[in-house]
Protein backbone atom coordinates (compact mmCIF):
# COMPACT_ATOMS: atom_id res chain seq x y z
CA UNK A 1 0.00 0.00 0.00
CA UNK A 2 2.33 2.83 -1.31
CA UNK A 3 -0.24 5.47 -1.66
CA UNK A 4 -3.27 6.04 0.55
CA UNK A 5 -4.61 7.84 -2.23
CA UNK A 6 -4.76 8.42 -6.00
CA UNK A 7 -6.37 11.34 -6.21
CA UNK A 8 -2.97 13.76 -7.00
CA UNK A 9 -4.79 16.94 -5.22
CA UNK A 10 -4.26 15.16 -1.58
CA UNK A 11 -1.46 16.16 -0.03
CA UNK A 12 0.26 13.26 0.21
CA UNK A 13 0.67 12.91 -3.62
CA UNK A 14 2.44 16.70 -3.84
CA UNK A 15 6.20 16.03 -5.03
CA UNK A 16 8.36 16.63 -2.56
CA UNK A 17 11.32 19.48 -3.32
CA UNK A 18 13.98 19.04 -0.79
CA UNK A 19 16.99 22.65 -1.00
CA UNK A 20 19.62 19.54 -1.41
CA UNK A 21 18.02 19.46 -5.28
CA UNK A 22 19.18 22.38 -6.25
CA UNK A 23 21.69 23.19 -4.10
CA UNK A 24 25.10 24.09 -6.64
CA UNK A 25 27.45 23.28 -3.37
CA UNK A 26 26.55 19.47 -3.48
CA UNK A 27 27.34 16.71 -5.72
CA UNK A 28 24.89 14.11 -7.42
CA UNK A 29 26.12 12.00 -4.64
CA UNK A 30 25.16 14.48 -1.91
CA UNK A 31 21.74 14.42 -3.70
CA UNK A 32 21.38 17.43 -6.18
CA UNK A 33 19.22 16.66 -9.10
CA UNK A 34 19.62 19.67 -11.68
CA UNK A 35 23.43 20.43 -13.45
CA UNK A 36 25.76 22.72 -11.63
CA UNK A 37 25.24 24.92 -13.98
CA UNK A 38 21.37 26.10 -13.07
CA UNK A 39 21.88 25.04 -9.58
CA UNK A 40 21.75 27.44 -7.06
CA UNK A 41 24.41 28.00 -3.94
CA UNK A 42 22.47 26.46 -0.41
CA UNK A 43 19.10 27.39 -1.27
CA UNK A 44 16.75 27.45 1.82
CA UNK A 45 13.19 26.11 1.87
CA UNK A 46 11.79 29.44 2.48
CA UNK A 47 13.27 30.79 -0.98
CA UNK A 48 11.56 27.50 -2.60
CA UNK A 49 8.61 28.48 -1.25
CA UNK A 50 8.31 32.27 -1.90
CA UNK A 51 9.22 31.13 -5.86
CA UNK A 52 6.93 28.68 -6.28
CA UNK A 53 3.97 30.74 -4.34
CA UNK A 54 4.47 33.79 -6.28
CA UNK A 55 4.26 31.34 -9.59
CA UNK A 56 0.58 30.73 -8.58
CA UNK A 57 1.83 27.04 -7.24
CA UNK A 58 -0.32 25.18 -4.24
CA UNK A 59 2.70 24.96 -1.92
CA UNK A 60 3.08 23.99 1.86
CA UNK A 61 6.64 23.77 3.85
CA UNK A 62 7.58 20.29 6.19
CA UNK A 63 9.55 20.15 8.91
CA UNK A 64 11.50 17.34 7.42
CA UNK A 65 15.01 16.42 6.45
CA UNK A 66 16.68 15.21 3.47
CA UNK A 67 18.59 11.91 4.28
CA UNK A 68 21.78 12.90 2.76
CA UNK A 69 22.07 16.14 4.53
CA UNK A 70 24.48 15.86 7.50
CA UNK A 71 24.25 19.46 8.63
CA UNK A 72 21.55 19.28 10.99
CA UNK A 73 21.39 23.09 10.94
CA UNK A 74 18.16 24.96 10.57
CA UNK A 75 18.70 26.48 7.26
CA UNK A 76 19.40 23.04 5.74
CA UNK A 77 16.11 22.12 7.54
CA UNK A 78 13.08 21.73 5.79
CA UNK A 79 10.77 20.14 2.79
CA UNK A 80 8.30 21.88 0.27
CA UNK A 81 5.89 19.95 -0.77
CA UNK A 82 4.05 21.15 -4.13
CA UNK A 83 0.71 19.94 -6.43
CA UNK A 84 1.94 19.76 -9.64
CA UNK A 85 -1.16 17.90 -10.68
CA UNK A 86 -5.22 18.55 -10.26
CA UNK A 87 -7.94 16.50 -8.90
CA UNK A 88 -8.60 15.20 -12.35
CA UNK A 89 -5.21 14.65 -13.30
CA UNK A 90 -4.02 17.74 -15.46
CA UNK A 91 -1.19 19.72 -14.70
CA UNK A 92 -1.93 22.39 -12.31
CA UNK A 93 0.80 24.54 -14.95
CA UNK A 94 1.28 23.84 -18.13
CA UNK A 95 4.85 24.61 -17.33
CA UNK A 96 5.42 21.99 -14.51
CA UNK A 97 4.68 18.77 -16.15
CA UNK A 98 7.82 17.31 -13.42
CA UNK A 99 9.39 17.65 -10.40
CA UNK A 100 12.67 18.56 -12.90
CA UNK A 101 10.72 21.38 -14.54
CA UNK A 102 9.83 22.84 -10.76
CA UNK A 103 13.29 22.63 -9.73
CA UNK A 104 15.07 24.22 -12.41
CA UNK A 105 12.39 26.85 -12.41
CA UNK A 106 12.89 26.94 -8.53
CA UNK A 107 16.93 27.48 -9.67
CA UNK A 108 16.21 30.18 -12.16
CA UNK A 109 13.90 32.34 -9.68
CA UNK A 110 16.14 31.97 -6.23
CA UNK A 111 18.76 34.27 -7.66
CA UNK A 112 16.42 37.05 -8.75
CA UNK A 113 14.93 37.26 -5.17
CA UNK A 114 15.11 40.76 -3.34
CA UNK A 115 16.55 38.84 -0.61
CA UNK A 116 19.50 37.71 -2.76
CA UNK A 117 20.00 40.08 -4.87
CA UNK A 118 20.76 42.64 -1.55
CA UNK A 119 23.09 40.19 -0.06
CA UNK A 120 25.23 39.77 -3.32
CA UNK A 121 27.65 42.37 -2.58
CA UNK A 122 31.36 40.56 -2.03
CA UNK A 123 30.11 38.67 0.71
CA UNK A 124 32.44 35.62 -0.49
CA UNK A 125 36.09 37.15 -0.67
CA UNK A 126 35.82 37.91 3.30
CA UNK A 127 35.63 33.73 3.91
CA UNK A 128 38.64 32.91 1.77
CA UNK A 129 41.08 35.37 3.75
CA UNK A 130 41.85 33.72 6.81
CA UNK A 131 43.24 30.67 5.07
CA UNK A 132 46.15 31.60 3.42
CA UNK A 133 48.41 32.21 6.23
CA UNK A 134 48.69 28.73 7.51
CA UNK A 135 50.68 27.24 4.73
CA UNK A 136 54.03 29.61 5.05
CA UNK A 137 55.27 28.64 8.70
CA UNK A 138 57.97 25.38 7.94
CA UNK A 139 59.10 24.09 10.86
CA UNK A 140 62.74 24.87 11.05
CA UNK A 141 65.32 21.90 11.40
Amino acid sequence: MAHLTQNPADKERFICLYPVYINSKKTLAEGRRIPTEKAVENPSCGEIKDVLTAAGMNVYMENKMHPREWNRDVQFRGRVRVQIKQDDGSLCQEKFSSRKDVMIYVAEMIPKLKTRTQKSGGGDTSSQQGEGGKKSKKKKK
